[in-house]
């Protein structure tokens, strides 16, 4: 099955593991994993300091060679919420419950455009020790660690 997920990955944290994990599982021997991984540009309007795109890449990778996943995979940089989705063929999305309504917007104009439909498997957001979705947010505020441990 061929994949499509994405995102800013800034710190790499156990919530963006578990999404790119279910990417691959869902990819299965055989099956390929697009990962857009957004440009610095399009980064650039988070609320937060974002690490540099080659620096993520790299953390990206290196994630991805440690898990010893089975299927091919490729990063493309994102430069918008849509990276190549709307044109690309492929059988489905791998979203998170907060980017949910992304996927559902991408199915939406992919019709329009005469393409078609795509799956969409959305996992859980994974919780930190204080009951809380981990977020790249919460890490930078020293709220949490990218294990979701709350920082006292």
């Amino acid at each position: 099955m061929n994949i499509m997920v994405g995102g800013t990955f800034s710190p790499l944290h156990d919530g963006h593991k578990k999404l790119i994990a279910r990417s691959f599982e869902l990819a299965g021997d055989g099956g390929h994993v697009v990962i857009g991984l957004s440009s610095d540009a399009f980064a650039g309007s988070k609320n937060h300091p974002i690490t540099a795109f080659s620096e993520r890449r790299h953390r990206l990778e290196s994630f991805i060679h440690a898990s010893h996943f089975t299927a091919s995979w490729e990063i493309e940089p994102l430069n918008d919420k849509y990276g190549s989705t709307l044109n690309r063929d492929f059988d489905a999305l791998v979203v998170s419950e907060e980017t949910y309504p992304v996927a559902l917007e991408i199915n939406r104009l992919r019709r329009e455009r005469g393409r078609k439909k795509v799956d969409i498997y959305q996992i859980t957001c994974v919780l930190a020790e204080d009951g809380r979705w981990i977020s790249s947010t919460r890490i930078h505020r020293g709220e949490i660690d990218d294990h979701g441990r709350v920082i006292r």
